[in-house]
């Protein structure tokens, strides 16, 4: 049958079908060829070229995060070290002053997750252990997030909109401030 059809078939047509399959046959081989070299040095007898057991589930050895969504990326601690300074660069360069509450906070955590993922750039465990805030895969999708509030906050000027809070540490309240008064309940100088 597939010799009747073709054939039927134009020389064109014969033509562009041969070029097709001869370029997936390569594209095989070349794919064959690249897993060849892969399984070979993922499974060879010889010490990884960094000279540490690869153990399942522990950095390189890790193969999910375990989130439906984020993948696995072995290069997020550098990526972290050039997202969290963009951070810092974007703060240098804006007009928000440096007494901005929020300016301080991104600031702080940029500057100690930086300092974390510098630190320990072998050892994404590490960092997580440090940074208590999730996996490395996440501190990264955590940077983007605040790369966004920041423009939208930049954008707004926000910090303008603050005004500082007068806090009375000792206050002289009937109830010593302990917020004994049950509600609806009034001071006894305060009837209606």
């Amino acid at each position: 049958f597939f010799f009747y059809q073709t054939t039927m078939m134009s020389s064109h047509t014969l033509r562009v079908l041969s070029s097709i399959a001869v370029r997936s046959s390569r594209a095989a081989r070349q794919y064959t060829c690249n897993v060849t070299n892969i399984t070979r040095a993922a499974f060879s007898a010889q010490p990884a070229a960094h000279d540490k057991p690869l153990t399942p589930g522990i950095g390189l050895g890790k193969t999910s995060t375990g989130l439906v969504g984020l993948d696995v990326d072995h290069d997020a601690v550098p990526k972290m070290i050039t997202k969290y300074q963009a951070l810092l660069d974007k703060l240098a360069a804006s007009d928000m002053p440096p007494t901005a509450q929020y300016r301080i906070n991104v600031e702080k955590i940029a500057r100690y997750r930086i300092a974390a993922a510098q630190e320990n750039l072998d050892d994404p465990e590490k960092v997580e252990e440090l940074c208590n805030c999730g996996q490395v895969e996440e501190l990264v999708v955590q940077a983007d997030n605040e790369m966004k509030v920041m423009d939208m906050y930049l954008r707004n000027r926000w910090w303008e909109l603050v005004k500082p809070v007068d806090i009375e540490y000792n206050p002289s309240d009937e109830d010593g401030g302990h917020g004994d008064v049950e509600w609806g309940d009034t001071p006894d100088g305060e009837k209606k």
